[in-house]
C-alpha cells in the first residue's frame, strides 16, 4: 500500500516541473536524458525525496500488512535473507497489548515500545521536512 502512494506523489513532484524547463533544455540542443537529468530531476528531487521518506515513515507504522508476511514476536538473531522472519515494532505493540498472558505487567513495555515507534516516525517526518526545505532553498533560489 505504500509503494503506490510513493509513486503517485513522485509523479506529482515531476509534474510540478515547469514545461518551459524541459523545452528550454531541448531547444538548446540537450538530449531528452540530459534535459531530465540536469533540469527536471533537480527541480523535482525535493518532492521525490520527501515522498520516499514519508512513505517509509508510513510503512513503519502499519501493522495489518506485516501480520501476514512473516513477522515474529521475538527473534534471537537478525534475519539474513529476505525470506527469513523479522520483527516489527507495530506487531510487538499489538502482541503486548492484546495477547500477552500478563498484560498488566507488560503494559510499561508496550508504552515504551509505542513511544519508540512514535519517536521513530516523528524523526523520519522531521528529516523529510528538513531535507525538503534545504533542497528547495538550494534549487529554487
Amino acid at each position: 500500500l505504500t509503494l503506490p502512494w510513493i509513486i503517485a506523489t513522485s509523479e506529482e513532484a515531476l509534474k510540478t516541473v515547469p514545461q518551459s524547463y524541459r523545452e528550454g533544455a531541448l531547444a538548446l540542443g540537450a538530449t531528452k536524458w540530459q534535459a531530465i537529468r540536469s533540469n527536471v530531476l533537480p527541480y523535482a528531487f525535493p518532492g521525490i525525496l520527501t515522498s520516499s521518506i514519508l512513505g517509509l515513515s508510513r510503512a513503519a507504522g502499519e501493522t495489518a500488512p506485516i501480520l501476514f508476511t512473516g513477522v515474529a514476536f521475538f527473534l534471537p538473531r537478525l534475519p539474513y535473507s529476505v525470506f527469513d522472519q523479522f520483527m516489527a515494532l507495530p506487531y510487538h505493540i499489538y502482541i503486548l497489548s492484546t495477547q500477552h498472558h500478563a498484560i498488566d505487567q507488560v503494559r510499561p513495555l508496550a508504552y515504551g515500545t509505542t513511544l519508540v515507534l512514535i519517536l521513530l516516525v516523528f524523526m523520519l517526518n522531521l528529516t523529510a521536512i528538513i531535507l525538503r526545505y534545504r533542497f528547495r532553498k538550494k534549487f529554487y533560489i
